[in-house]
């Protein structure tokens, strides 16, 4: 028996056979449909997908055989690595590296062909490979398709590998994601309360020394006021931002839109504000996030209101497949050139305006309406008013 060599660039082959974590996994149906086929149409009783470890030769699938392995020095499989093509052997009894081979007396083996797996750096995996308990040869036709079916042994390993690193990035991603979350919950209930303070106190200041302070010291207070105010819409819209999706969790009920457009309303309430909708009964929707998207766009519609009578209205369409809401202002509006980047996050309108926004909130509601299979809309005209539309599933 001669035990086959190893390939030139062996430690290089090890570490690509290492990247597609193949060794030791559990049999998958997909590659044991490629040896049931490759036995089938080579009309032989084993066929087997294997891969070549550094001293063994693993069996990630196998048709008519009980063993997952072999030891590589006697495996027909390490002597085919070592061949650009097909490797047969059409009477091991009579071969001089086979013909004491153990694979014979236990396994009464006598006929083998097998086809290197090659992957697309030309690193030679393992095989596909058939045997018979007879010698035997294969035609033309059957050797094409043994070389066929190893080229979609090699796409599965490469289509495994790319979803193994799909996973692992999803899976850090998802660990970012989770420690940014925690990371901003903790830096906002830090910021809020000294933030509080500090609004507070200039209240107090304000009402204590309103006759005492000249009209640049109020003007300054009022700074001070409206740089905390937007700093406090910064942490809020962030908070918000990374715990929007577990409003998706809520389970589908049916609601009337009047329950959500009062609790809005509670929040939202002004002499000069108009709140106009006609109620509707709307079936199998999340209402926890459909509150929250109306309640961003609704505070939006009010914010960017310098009207003496600010009007917002919602209204409702119930589509073949899909819930239609929009939600129409009659505010300052938005430019045509800006509409574009409204909804990317930290991407704030130009504006004369006192409130500036922050950029968090409409990022929120795109995110909110994606994930729930919709889709927002803007159309707006400046200083009539702006409406935004979108749909969920």
């Amino acid at each position: 028996m001669k035990s086959p060599n190893f390939p030139n660039n062996e430690a290089e082959r090890l570490i690509a056979v290492k990247s597609y974590n193949i060794i030791d996994t559990l049999p998958e149906r997909d590659y044991d449909n490629l040896t049931e086929l490759a036995a089938t149409i080579c009309d032989v009783p084993i066929a087997l997908i294997t891969v070549l470890d550094k001293d063994r030769n693993y069996f990630k699938s196998r048709y008519g055989m009980t063993l997952t392995e072999t030891p590589r020095n006697v495996s027909f499989c390490g002597h085919a690595i070592l061949e650009d093509d097909i490797f047969i052997i059409e009477d091991a009894s009579k071969d001089d590296r086979f013909f004491d081979n153990p694979l014979i007396n236990e396994q009464n083996i006598s006929f083998y062909a097998g086809v290197p797996l090659i992957n697309k750096s030309g690193f030679k995996l393992g095989t596909i490979c058939v045997y018979d308990f007879k010698p035997r040869k294969l035609n033309a036709s059957q050797i094409k398709a043994i070389k066929t079916l190893g080229q979609q042994v090699v796409n599965l390993f490469e289509l495994q590998k790319r979803n193994d690193n799909l996973n692992t990035v999803k899976a850090e991603l998802e660990q970012r994601n989770d420690q940014l979350k925690s990371f901003a919950s903790l830096v906002s209930h830090d910021l809020k309360s000294p933030l509080s303070n500090i609004i507070s106190l200039t209240d107090l200041l304000k009402e204590e020394n309103q006759n005492n302070l000249s009209e640049d010291s109020l003007q300054y207070l009022e700074y001070i006021e409206d740089s905390t105010t937007i700093l406090k819409d910064y942490i809020d819209g962030m908070l918000l931002y990374y715990t929007a999706n577990e409003l998706l969790n809520s389970k589908k009920e049916d609601i009337e839109l009047k329950s959500v457009i009062e609790g809005i309303k509670q929040i939202h309430v002004a002499n000069n504000v108009k709140l106009l909708y006609d109620n509707a009964l709307i079936y199998k929707v999340n209402k926890a996030a459909i509150t929250q998207i109306l309640m961003n766009l609704v505070d939006n519609a009010l914010k960017y209101n310098n009207k003496p009578n600010r009007i917002v209205e919602i209204t409702y369409k119930q589509l073949d497949s899909h819930h239609k809401f929009s939600v129409i202002d009659n505010g300052i509006g938005i430019p045509e050139n800006e509409l574009e980047q409204i909804f990317e996050i930290f991407k704030t309108v130009k504006n004369n305006f006192r409130n500036t926004g922050t950029g968090i909130g409409l990022s929120t509601v795109k995110n909110l309406v994606e994930k729930l299979g919709g889709k927002i809309s803007v159309v707006s005209e400046l200083e009539k008013g702006s409406t935004f539309s979108f749909t969920i599933a």
